[in-house]
């Protein structure tokens, strides 16, 4: 997602760690929900995360890489924070959405959670594609996130429990390598130490 070159060409700091630590601290939350950790399988907690932190945080991170130039943080962090406000949203009662698939009764609102959850895979891997030119801790990033969305996808396209809980485990290692990637951007030259990313782009040969 950033680009920590260009940020420090512009007049802006790197935008990239906010918009990294916002997205793995909320889906480490979320992916502790479908985990069913400490027995918890209400995942409504992570609403006021999803609208603050994974989405409000992402989107003004996304809008700052723009300002810097990068075209592909810009991109990313401001659809993972439209995704997270969009996800919240289904479970604010005053939105109705809840309420309309209950009235409709059936599973129809597992299905349809699941056909968001298929749409932002197809993102996901589409991010996945642009990054391998970025560097690995990228694309390692969007890699598991797309398998993230995959099988959580499929745990409420089959109603398989087993499944989310393993979604919600590639999402937990999804959460840390954001931590890893967004630590790594947060490093200045100067600091003590540095964390390899190991750049794929493709040098220009003059």
């Amino acid at each position: 997602m950033p680009d920590l070159e260009k940020a420090q060409e512009g007049t802006l700091g790197n935008p990239g760690p906010l918009g990294l630590f916002s997205f793995a601290s909320t889906t480490l939350i979320l992916s502790l929900f479908n985990v069913q950790a400490r027995h918890i399988t209400t995942p409504n907690l992570v609403v006021g995360m999803a609208l603050f932190c994974g989405g409000l945080a992402q989107l003004l991170a996304g809008m700052w890489e723009f300002a810097v130039g990068n075209t592909f943080g810009a991109t990313a962090f401001s659809s993972y924070g439209a995704f997270w406000l969009s996800f919240a949203t289904i479970f604010i009662p005053d939105s109705g959405i809840g309420a309309a698939y209950a009235a409709a009764g059936g599973n129809q609102e597992d299905d349809a959670i699941a056909i968001f959850l298929t749409s932002w895979m197809i993102v996901t891997f589409l991010f996945f594609l642009a990054s391998l030119r970025k560097n690995v801790g990228l694309s390692a990033l969007f890699f598991f996130l797309t398998l993230t969305f995959m099988l959580l996808a499929v745990g409420d396209y089959q109603r398989k429990e087993k499944v989310t809980k393993a979604g919600g485990g590639l999402g937990i290692v999804t959460a840390f390598i954001a931590y890893y990637v967004g630590f790594a951007e947060m490093m200045a030259p100067e600091d003590a130490f540095q964390l390899p990313l190991i750049s794929t782009a493709k040098r220009r040969i003059d």
